[in-house]
């Protein structure tokens, strides 16, 4: 290993994504392991700033791996977009004895942390900690498996009400920028469409669509939709659109919301975050810094933090061909 640090700050920023905590608690437990000091950074960069730390052991992460959320908690910091905020949070590790950083979170977080890194040469890498899987560098991000999981148990249950009332029913699920949970939920749930900032479906084809399932003899249709997807100006507008071109159905919406933050973790972003959690803390002890942590065909890999928030994720076309043949 490198040169020898003594302490490594840990914070979590941006929105909360389940596994947050397994990934903490990995941290922590690597760092006891290679004797290392842990402190843990309240309320992501906010606190960075005010100081607002905590030495952490291998006991204080006892019985969190399961839970949803984060302890550490996370905040919005528009005095860390400021030189001179940023400039305060350097002189708050310095005060602290924190020797580098690992960042939990999504490229809202990896962006400070870059720009943090070149002003203080400060060592930073990062954790992918975020639903929306939109992350270059790694198949997936922590919390992502989850809220799939989440996404596609809401549909299900929503089908059943669909189903009964012959009703069609558009759900939208998180998803500004990126389509992953609806593309990926869709097909696992059954859905009849798929809307997707990525591909523009278009409100004639959806109309055809609705009515050849019509034809077919579908009494009830699943639409996923993406909030960022620009069909229409809205979900509830499109559902508007729907009914007064197909009066023959029913429309109604559902969005999920933030549900699809919360929950208990799947086992495999429990997996996923402790594996990115041991790697984090080995890179830093080896004198890295600007990387993200990240996983490629189950290996754990590394990628320039830069990279990893300017990289295209693409979404995956071999699965936009299943949703069209599935939703014949």
């Amino acid at each position: 290993m490198g040169k020898k640090l003594k302490r490594i700050g840990l914070l979590t920023s941006g929105g909360d994504a389940p596994g947050m905590n397994a990934a903490i608690r990995a941290v922590v437990r690597t760092c006891t392991h290679y004797n290392v000091e842990c402190v843990g950074i309240y309320r992501g960069y906010q606190g960075l700033i005010e100081g607002d730390f905590m030495l952490m052991n291998a006991r204080s992460v006892n019985n969190i791996i399961n839970k949803g959320g984060t302890i550490l908690k996370s905040a919005r910091s528009d005095e860390f977009r400021t030189k001179a905020g940023r400039k305060k949070a350097y002189e708050s590790l310095k005060e602290g004895n924190i020797d580098a950083l690992i960042l939990i979170g999504g490229d809202g977080t990896f962006t400070g942390g870059i720009i943090f890194n070149k002003e203080f040469d400060f060592p930073v890498i990062g954790i992918p900690g975020t639903i929306d899987n939109d992350i270059c560098g790694t198949n997936f991000t922590i919390g992502y498996d989850t809220a799939l999981n989440t996404v596609v148990e809401a549909i299900d249950k929503i089908r059943d009400t669909a189903s009964s009332h012959n009703r069609l029913f558009f759900v939208e699920v998180m998803g500004r920028d990126a389509g992953f949970i609806a593309l990926n939920a869709g097909v696992g749930a059954g859905a009849e469409e798929i809307l997707i900032p990525e591909e523009n479906l278009g409100l004639e084809r959806l109309l055809e669509s609705l009515k050849k399932s019509k034809r077919s003899g579908k009494s009830s249709s699943i639409v996923v939709v993406a909030e960022g997807d620009k069909t229409g100006k809205n979900v509830f507008e499109l559902a508007d659109y729907v009914t007064a071109n197909l009066p023959e159905y029913e429309a109604r919406v559902s969005v999920l919301g933030h549900m699809q933050r919360g929950g208990s973790p799947s086992c495999f972003d429990r997996v996923l975050a402790s594996r990115l959690g041991v790697k984090a803390v080995e890179l830093i002890l080896d004198g890295k810094t600007n990387l993200m942590v990240g996983i490629i065909n189950n290996e754990i890999v590394t990628t320039e933090l830069e990279k990893a928030i300017k990289g295209q994720h693409t979404i995956d076309q071999e699965l936009l061909r299943v949703s069209d043949i599935m939703s014949t």
